[in-house]
């Protein structure tokens, strides 16, 4: 006997979505609390003014978790203006000392490894938490870049169109003079 078996994503969208055959304009309400991605964990918070440009106010962000959440020592300034390329810089030339140290220490010190990979830890986990911090500003300027791109394909077919309406005028015109003559 065939049985039929629904797929998750089936049994989400129906759950989530069971007024949409009543309202096709609803959507379930966005999801608030925590959740784990790739080993980190994340919070989700509603925000009305998460997407300023769109009339709709249920929408969420993600707040990236501090270090400190993490129970990470944050090795850059916590201030609110971080200049992200001398920090990047200086905690890649750290990392690189710490590799080093680490190399000297299973050289000398076998026993005595563990502080130097802690070490090293700590610095690719500031380093991460740099870098995703950067996300939203990335996004920014792909979404950006995108669209300029967009922009240049459109003005390019309007060109296109115009060149063509030109031609096919020409041949109209010369069209309308040899039926004339005859």
């Amino acid at each position: 006997m065939w049985v039929k078996k629904m797929s998750p994503l089936v049994i989400y969208v129906s759950a989530a979505y069971k007024d949409y055959s009543e309202n096709p304009n609803s959507a379930p309400s966005p999801s608030e609390g925590t959740y784990v991605c790739f080993g980190g964990n994340y919070s989700v918070r509603f925000s009305p003014f998460a997407f300023p440009l769109i009339k709709v106010s249920n929408f969420t962000e993600d707040v990236l978790p501090s270090l400190e959440e993490q129970g990470v020592p944050q090795l850059y300034p916590n201030d609110s203006i971080v200049d992200y390329k001398k920090e990047l810089r200086s905690l890649n030339r750290e990392l690189q000392l710490h590799i080093l140290e680490l190399a000297d220490v299973l050289v000398e010190r076998p026993s005595q490894y563990a502080k130097r990979i802690g070490d090293i830890s700590s610095v690719f986990k500031n380093l991460h938490h740099l870098l995703n911090s950067l996300r939203p500003h990335q996004a920014r300027a792909t979404l950006i870049h995108i669209m300029e791109l967009q922009i240049q394909q459109r003005k390019q077919a309007v060109e296109n169109i115009k060149r063509r309406r030109e031609e096919v005028q020409r041949l109209l015109k010369d069209a309308f003079i040899t039926l004339d003559g005859l």
